[in-house]
């Protein structure tokens, strides 16, 4: 074992053979995985979070099929190829749809280190709607003009299937998938993260303001001039910065939570 000083100032035991530098993604990434959890966003063991791994091999890091998100470990993930092949250990079992969708946004798009997909209710019943996401209040704005569709074509094990989803998601960050979810990608794993919050957020009151009647929303140019107070940082909520604001303390919850994933 050897010590290794992670971004957010603690000292962690890190195992043979990882570099310090994945195993820091491997921690803040087993922390996602509780995040999301903690948040309600998990679909029994199914989904997948995945992040690169730094270096140019062009691995990145993935939940082992089984686990609930609850139990994933930083020493737990898998790291595997673009090709979806395990690197470390050649029987470790991934599910095959978190390759297909995955890794071809991970080839893609070389300037988004992770993707985040779940299958939540608010997220699945958004997606069936004609309209998709409507943003109807400040942190849906961020989502403005800035969201991607992908057409349903059954469940994610096709690999011809995904130059069609990356030619959909063209240079968004965020993409719904139709009768499916929600997809949220970032520069790193707490960028992905505040995505997914904020797009589950405003899929949640979408429903819940279209149960009580019609939404009455701002005039267009306030919702533009909001949404690019998310994009250039302006309202200082580190919307310009790679590294957003309540990473750390996102993590330390988890800490007080369970630290076991920093294991």
């Amino acid at each position: 074992m050897n010590i290794a000083t992670l971004r957010d100032g603690r000292t962690d035991h890190r195992p043979d053979g990882i570099s310090a530098e994945e195993w820091d993604v491997r921690v803040q990434l087993a922390a996602c995985y509780r995040l999301i959890d903690h948040f309600g966003m998990t679909d029994l063991i199914y989904n997948h979070i995945t992040a690169r791994v730094p270096g140019p091999e062009h691995h990145f890091l993935i939940n082992p099929f089984g686990p609930h998100y609850s139990e994933i470990t930083a020493s737990s993930l898998v790291k595997v190829d673009l090709d979806g092949r395990p690197v470390d250990d050649p029987a470790a079992r991934i599910n095959p749809a978190g390759y297909v969708i995955h890794a071809c946004i991970h080839r893609a798009r070389p300037d988004l280190e992770a993707v985040i997909h779940t299958h939540t209710r608010a997220g699945i019943a958004v997606s069936c709607l004609a309209d998709g996401l409507v943003p109807m209040e400040q942190n849906g704005f961020q989502f403005l003009d800035r969201i991607a569709y992908h057409d349903y074509e059954g469940i994610a094990l096709d690999a011809a299937e995904q130059d069609r989803l990356i030619a959909d998601l063209g240079d968004c960050s965020v993409m719904i998938l139709r009768n499916h979810g929600l997809l949220a990608c970032g520069a790193n794993i707490s960028q992905a993260f505040r995505r997914i919050y904020y797009l589950e957020m405003a899929c949640k009151i979408q429903l819940d303001v279209m149960a009580g009647g019609a939404p009455s929303l701002p005039a267009r140019a306030v919702q533009e001039h909001t949404a690019m107070q998310w994009r250039d940082g302006t309202a200082g909520n580190g919307g310009a910065i790679d590294e957003t604001l309540e990473w750390p303390a996102l993590m330390r919850l988890m800490d007080r939570k369970d630290a076991g994933y920093r294991t």
